[in-house]
């Protein structure tokens, strides 16, 4: 196995222990902090090789130190961390947004230097929104775990070959859905660096076009598979709800994130995270 660790300078507001509270509880893809409390450790499937790979994740003031051990791409895996840790996105035009939006604003002062966690990639978000279908989340996170650790490698989600050669006991048609998540992956359709360098709106047309995938699956691919910093999520009922908490009866999502651009979706999850750290 070969190592490659890499320092890389995070623009705009970055905390990893703000943001360690809600990424190690992203039930999808949670991550783990060493026992020395200063890193995060994942074990995530490559997706432009489909190697697995392990990463620990550093921080020392503005800048992330990357370390990703594995037997693939190791820059594309440090890239990957990068993009599902929201360390790539320019940040520093995040705090006028609550200057815009005193709302958000305070959601900033309350979580200082949180970014959104993402999944691991596109392809294990599509293949988490077959699962959690119709289930409730702790039960869809069992059956992903008995899969990771039935046919995947050392933590990391089976490969799109391995998934789509998988005769799967799950129940109405998941495993017909899974299958054909995994051969979306492999003729690239749920290539995370294309999608999210696509306008969100077209991405999520684009993965609604893979059976099993509707309207709500697709925007959770782009927006936390690919996670893409500027698009609004639909049919979402815990924002919904917070936003017509914050903002007052009859408000909308549509409405009150033209103010979030261009970081709605960090917006949306900065909401959501806030709302969690209430209960």
């Amino acid at each position: 196995m070969s190592s490659l660790t890499t320092s890389r300078e995070v623009l705009g507001p970055w905390s990893l222990p703000v943001s360690r509270r809600f990424w190690e509880g992203f039930t999808p893809a949670a991550l783990a902090a060493q026992q020395d409390d200063d890193a995060l450790t994942t074990t995530f499937r490559v997706d432009a090789d489909w190697s697995a790979a392990h990463a620990s994740v550093t921080q020392y003031g503005g800048v992330a130190e990357i370390s990703v051990g594995g037997d693939g791409d190791l820059d594309a895996a440090t890239e990957q961390v990068a993009r599902f840790l929201s360390l790539d996105v320019d940040a520093r035009g995040w705090p006028e947004v609550g200057v815009r939006d005193p709302v958000i604003g305070r959601a900033q002062q309350a979580l200082p230097g949180f970014r959104p966690c993402g999944f691991h990639s596109a392809y294990e978000a599509a293949a988490w929104a077959v699962l959690s279908q119709r289930l409730r989340i702790p039960e869809a996170a069992r059956l992903r775990k008995q899969i990771t650790d039935r046919y995947g490698d050392d933590g990391a989600f089976p490969t799109p070959t391995r998934l789509a050669a998988l005769d799967l006991d799950l129940p109405g048609r998941k495993t017909e859905y899974l299958h054909a998540v995994a051969a979306a992956a492999l003729d690239g359709r749920l290539d995370t660096a294309t999608l999210r360098a696509m306008p969100a709106d077209s991405a999520i047309e684009s993965v609604r076009t893979i059976t099993g995938i509707g309207p709500f699956a697709s925007g959770l691919i782009v927006l936390r598979g690919a996670n893409a910093p500027d698009a609004v999520p639909e049919r979402e009922k815990r924002l919904e709800a917070q936003v017509v908490k914050l903002y007052g009866p009859g408000s909308t999502v549509a409405e009150v994130s033209r103010a979030w651009r261009p970081f709605r979706t960090w917006a949306s999850v900065h909401l959501r995270a806030l709302a969690e750290s209430d209960h």
